[in-house]
């Protein structure tokens, strides 16, 4: 596993040293003309069918190995947002240098065929991409992406951080000067990552923390405080005059504070001051506390165009190793939060440090169409491996220019296929997370919820372990690894499975390490019972070859049997396949697991028998007359399948069962199918009998699924070896068990009482409380609780079934929030980029008329039509699962209710996870509620919600730190800006667009 993550490092190494050695050979040239791929642009034609400027014919073919999106895999092309100048002199000089890395970039994927996206990331904007591949404009006509964004990025290029935002709310600062400051509020926060940690003020003639619960200490910058604060963000008004040196000074003493708690970053610090002016310089107050090291750097935002009091911001950000910057306008805000990031940088570029970063785990959106780089089960998550490119020419050293950062992508899969899922046991699983304690990887982690269409969860990169290992109230486990320690651990766990309605209870054996090189700690867990003891079989490899012909048998695609990725000639193959031409000899670079393949040939051979009396029965009319059994199928250890059908593929009732969709029921990178576990947890012999539960809020399924495990006893050691099963249509079950119901075994064959006399109402549920059976055919796959909830609450009573309660910190709830159309939707980058242009519009227009439009075009801009708007967002539920107790084997009960007794008995059905339940429906009972499974959101008050805030779990910092430099040249710190006339240019046709509305 370590040398897969060295492979990847070493690569983003090779670019680093290329990058840099191109830069030092390039002489800057202010007229150069260079025509490079624009990847926006290549292959557009004009209207004469002639190639645009830049656009220039790029060939482009889908390849298997980046989910067939069309790409070029000899050549990189470049992307440069929107809103910057294509043809920059500074742009085009950084992409002609960068061309070197073409060379790299080719070099770096023939050595290790399994890298996907390599890239360069420059600071002045551009994107080189490899392979290269035509960038389609979102729905809006925009490419909103700009890589000094990213937070492979920042976090390569700058060190962890901890900052003070200082927002001006004086009454000069009403209209578009403060929806411009919460958007440069809103920008800063974006260029902050999980290592960093913040806190936002207002300021009047009084301070207004914009969260009150966080009064005098900063929150790690993850998404979710982010998205915390921004909420807030809307609550600021301006009035009021505004008393800078109040705020400098808490701004101060806070982070003084928090630092020597122990906690934040232990690097960096600033203060980030966004107001309309300042009347004095405050030196009195740098003196008392920054000076004359200067910790802590300045970094100053003068909103509005006036530019009065700009000499004092600069003079504060200069005498303090900050940057001034001066922001006009909504479309100037990201471009200048920028430059803060690139004096942040200096000390590392001086030091010549090329720190290896790796981020936590993100779903790619990069590119629109790159929503197609997925695989069956949703997005990829990916990991990056990124390093900062340095300036290394000699008269630029004391500058500390960074050139970008170079960076590639690493499917965080590729982790998983480094650990033998064979050894890990029916229940094991592996997962990692990183130095904050966030997953990386774990089967529990949910990326997606359903709403119409499967969406990304808000907060999917910052659930902690201790959210999907919640038993572990101590946090014994999480911070061991965060710690990076070399352990064992061992807990009993309450695992849900089948779409979290059904749970099973096992003890847990975790082992944990850190992986060298990376700031991610890896763990195994390993379920007591399962994965101790394993069965090895010996047969010879023409036996095995002649098992593994035959058409019903299949493999594991997730697991790694053989790895295809290493030379692009494999990739197209399937793991059986790639197993076939190995034992053939035909294949001498593949490199396979000699011992899961002699298993799998074991398997193979010792299940071929069960083709033959799966083929005697398929032959037997008598057996099967109705067809009302139509798969079977059977798994085993190796996670080799075999599937017989005995109705025709397009008459299966549930047509996607054992499909490769149907992640449950296969195996996969993750888990063994549900059918396969379940039947592990029940006693041998027995069968599993369940109706599959659907995604939809009404569970309705018209098929049964029945399993049971195969176990080798060798005395107390009895491994779980396979799993046989098979699955019927529910109206056959059904009507089997209605004809059973009915006999008895008195000697004239008559029942004295039965499920067809209208006083009685007969069920069949599983050992979860599920119906199977009812009378009333709409109450299959409810719970029985809901529907007999006072005999329910009886059998719980008795102990014939125990409640469990479970949680889930990752769980979607309702809300209903307000909504603004005004203001708030200022802080959508889009919007804000028009509402740019219609402030540049009426500047430009106020040249040649007399009277004023601010006040009549921005007057629907700050108002806000507020309404309540019902949408979900992540919170943390309350629910029960409900399990039957394995000894009892029948039971009878009456219950007292209002005005009646209600009796019931309740037996087991032999060899099997069913019980029967026969209820005297003559008392209703309804005093007694009903029982549901419907999960309770966890609301928390006031003073809990502040201590969440406020509780910082153990996180372990970076282990790299730039924060200073003696030779850093302070003196370049900013200036007002002008506006270039390329940037007039560039908005003329939303301009034109605007004007004729």
């Amino acid at each position: 596993m370590e040398e897969m993550f060295h492979k990847k490092s070493e690569a983003v190494r090779r670019l680093v040293e290329a990058a840099e050695e191109a830069h030092l050979k390039h002489e800057f040239d202010a007229d150069l003309q260079y025509e490079y791929f624009n990847a926006v642009l290549i292959n557009e034609r004009d209207k004469d069918g002639n190639f645009l400027e830049l656009g220039k014919e790029f060939i482009l073919a889908p390849n298997d190995h980046f989910n067939n999106l069309p790409v070029n895999i000899s050549l990189s092309d470049v992307q440069v947002p929107t809103n910057m100048y294509n043809k920059d002199p500074a742009i085009v000089n950084g992409v002609y240098w960068s061309e070197s890395l073409n060379k790299v970039f080719v070099d770096n994927f023939d050595r290790d065929p399994s890298l996907i996206w390599q890239y360069f990331g420059s600071a002045k904007g551009f994107f080189r991409q490899y392979p290269g591949i035509k960038w389609e404009p979102d729905e809006n006509g925009v490419i909103a992406f700009d890589c000094r964004n990213r937070k492979w990025y920042i976090q390569a290029a700058t060190s962890p951080k901890d900052v003070v935002i200082l927002v001006d709310v004086s009454g000069s600062m009403k209209g578009l000067r403060l929806t411009i400051a919460k958007q440069t509020v809103s920008s800063i926060l974006d260029t902050l990552g999980d290592d960093d940690f913040f806190n936002i003020i207002a300021y009047n003639e009084e301070l207004h923390y914009v969260e009150p619960c966080l009064n005098g200490t900063l929150v790690q910058a993850d998404r979710t405080n982010k998205e915390h604060f921004r909420e807030h963000l809307d609550k600021l008004f301006a009035k009021g005059i505004g008393m800078l040196d109040i705020a400098l000074n808490e701004a101060f003493n806070i982070l003084s504070d928090f630092n020597h708690t122990g906690q934040g970053s232990i690097c960096s610090q600033a203060i980030m001051l966004i107001t309309d002016g300042a009347v004095d310089t405050y030196d009195t107050i740098f003196a008392k506390y920054n000076w004359p090291d200067r910790k802590v750097r300045i970094f100053t935002y003068l909103i509005g165009r006036e530019a009065a009091f700009a000499d004092n911001l600069k003079w504060m950000a200069c005498a303090n190793k900050g940057f001034f910057t001066q922001i006009s306008t909504l479309a100037d805000v990201q471009e200048n939060v920028m430059e803060y990031l690139h004096v942040l940088s200096r000390p590392k570029v001086i030091d010549q440090e090329h720190d290896v970063v790796w981020t936590e785990a993100y779903i790619d959106s990069t590119l629109p169409q790159a929503q197609k780089l997925t695989d069956d089960q949703g997005p990829v998550l990916m990991t990056t491996v990124a390093m900062p490119v340095f300036s290394k020419q000699n008269e630029t050293r004391s500058k500390g220019i960074l050139l970008g950062v170079v960076g590639t992508d690493v499917p965080v899969k590729e982790l998983l296929k480094t650990i033998p899922k064979y050894k890990l046991g029916i229940h094991g699983y592996a997962f990692a997370i990183t130095n904050n304690g966030y997953i990386l990887t774990h089967p529990e982690l949910r990326l997606l919820y359903e709403e119409g269409k499967k969406r990304r969860k808000p907060n999917y990169s910052s659930v902690d372990l201790s959210e999907v290992e919640w038993e572990d109230r101590d946090d014994v486990l999480r911070n061991a690894m965060v710690n990076r320690k070399t352990g064992k651990f061992s807990m009993e766990v309450k695992k849900t499975v089948d779409k979290g309605k059904r749970v099973l209870v096992m003890t847990n054996d975790y082992y944990y390490t850190d992986i060298k090189g990376t700031p991610f700690s890896l763990g195994v867990a390993l379920s007591r019972g399962h994965g101790k003891y394993f069965f090895r079989g010996n047969v010879t490899i023409e036996e095995g070859l002649h098992d593994l012909e035959h058409p019903d048998v299949s493999l594991a695609d997730e697991w790694s049997y053989c790895n295809t990725d290493l030379h692009p000639e494999h990739r197209h193959l399937s793991q059986l396949e790639a197993i076939k031409l190995y034992l053939k000899g035909k294949e001498p670079l593949l490199q396979c697991d000699k011992e899961l393949i002699q298993e799998v040939l074991f398997d193979a051979v010792v299940s071929a028998p069960i083709e033959a009396y799966w083929t005697s029965l398929a032959l037997n009319k008598s057996e099967n007359s109705d067809k009302g059994v139509e798969v079977a199928f059977l798994g085993t250890r190796t996670g080799l399948s075999r599937i017989n059908l005995f109705v025709g593929a397009e008459q299966l009732t549930n047509q996607d069962f054992l499909k490769a969709g149907d992640k449950e029921n296969i195996f996969n990178a993750d888990h063994f199918p549900l059918w396969y576990r379940r039947a592990a947890e029940q006693i041998p012999g027995s069968f599993v009998y369940s109706i599959p539960f659907s995604t939809g809020p009404v569970n309705k399924s018209n098929v049964v699924t029945a399993s049971t495990s195969i176990q080798l006893l060798d005395e107390r050691k009895s491994p779980v070896v396979a799993a046989v099963g098979i699955q019927m249509k529910l109206e056959f079950f059904q009507r089997k068990f209605w004809t059973a119901s009915r006999q008895c075994a008195s000697l004239d064959g008559k029942c004295s009482i039965s499920c067809d006399d209208e006083t009685v109402n007969c069920y069949l549920i599983d050992n979860n409380g599920f119906i199977l059976v009812s009378e009333d055919y709409t109450q299959t796959g409810d719970f029985f609780g809901e529907i007999e909830g006072a005999v329910m609450n009886k059998l719980l009573t008795m102990g014939s079934f125990k409640r469990i309660t479970l949680y889930d910190y990752q769980a979607m709830c309702r809300a209903n929030k307000e909504s603004s159309d005004g203001a708030h939707g200022l802080l959508d980058p889009y919007n804000a980029f028009l509402s740019a242009v219609k402030w540049i519009m009426t500047e430009l227009v106020l040249f040649l008329v007399e009277f004023n439009l601010c006040s009549w075009w921005h007057s629907d801009m700050t108002a806000k039509a507020q309404k309540l708007k019902q949408t979900l967002e992540p919170c943390d539920t309350e629910y029960p699962a409900f399990v039957s107790e394995r000894t009892i084997k029948e039971t009878t009960g009456n219950i007292a209710c209002e005005d009646c007794s209600k009796s019931f008995v309740i037996q087991q059905i032999p060899s099997s996870n069913l019980f029967m339940v026969v209820v005297d429906s003559s008392c209703l009972c309804e005093s007694v509620a009903p029982i549901t499974m419907a999960p309770i959101e966890i609301r928390y008050n006031e003073s809990l919600k502040c201590e969440r805030l406020k509780a910082q779990k153990i996180r372990r910092r970076p282990e790299s730190c730039h924060g200073f430099h003696p030779e850093e040249n302070a003196r370049e710190c900013g200036g007002a800006p002008s506006l270039r006339a390329q940037t007039v240019l560039l908005l003329l046709p939303l301009l034109l667009m605007l004007f004729s509305r």
